[in-house]
């Protein structure tokens, strides 16, 4: 769950880049230079927000949340004497996953193996021959890999991208800055050309 907090954050900054780019593209338009000194202003404190936030967030999140999921589901452990809320998790773990207990496989579950085991992609079964597991029926088919290992690399690329998107849009910020800065620079030279032809004073080839 991501904290209340962060999302209220999230929030003030989206819509706090929504009304500078507003105010950016008045400024563009009508040739106001202090509307782009603002944008440019929002636009590097924003950029850098994201940047320092995304750093600062990134042992947090890509660490210590790993490590507490790990731990979650290893506290499942054994399989066979886990509650029905663990199961269901559990379950939907390994349909989603197409993968079967948590650290040996089947093996995790005993006797016990559920249909969410079951496997119908010969590259990714293993077949019981009813010696494998005491109790398991013979003949049949579930996932060969267990679950842990696959469900934290999904977990670490989901914390990656998450992680990316958020620097990325830090970086595009900055694009945006330096361009704004570019504009108020053509906007400057304009208003200074236009002020010399009216001031009778141009020379040719002075811009």
């Amino acid at each position: 769950m991501v904290p209340s907090i962060s999302v209220a954050m999230m929030y003030v900054i989206e819509v706090g880049c929504l009304l500078l780019s507003v105010l950016g593209v008045f400024g563009a338009y009508k040739g106001k230079r202090w509307c782009l000194i603002l944008y440019a202003a929002g636009m590097a404190a924003a950029s850098q927000t994201i940047i320092i936030r995304t750093a600062l967030s990134y042992q947090d999140v890509y660490e210590k949340r790993i490590v507490r999921e790990e731990s979650k589901l290893l506290s499942m452990m054994p399989l066979t004497g886990t509650n029905k809320a663990n199961r269901t998790l559990l379950h939907n773990i390994q349909e989603e996953l197409e993968c079967c207990g948590l650290i040996e496989g089947y093996k995790d579950w005993g006797a016990s193996i559920p249909a969410s085991c079951n496997c119908h992609y010969p590259g990714k079964c293993v077949r019981l021959r009813g010696s494998a597991t005491l109790g398991a029926p013979k003949n049949q088919y579930v996932y060969r890999e267990p679950c842990l290992p696959i469900y934290l690399s999904e977990l670490k690329l989901a914390f990656s991208l998450v992680m990316a998107i958020q620097f990325g849009s830090g970086v595009f910020w900055i694009i945006l800055l330096a361009m704004s800065i570019k504009l108020m620079g053509q906007i400057k030279r304009k208003q200074e050309f236009i002020a010399l032809l009216q001031s009778n004073r141009y020379v040719p080839g002075a811009f």
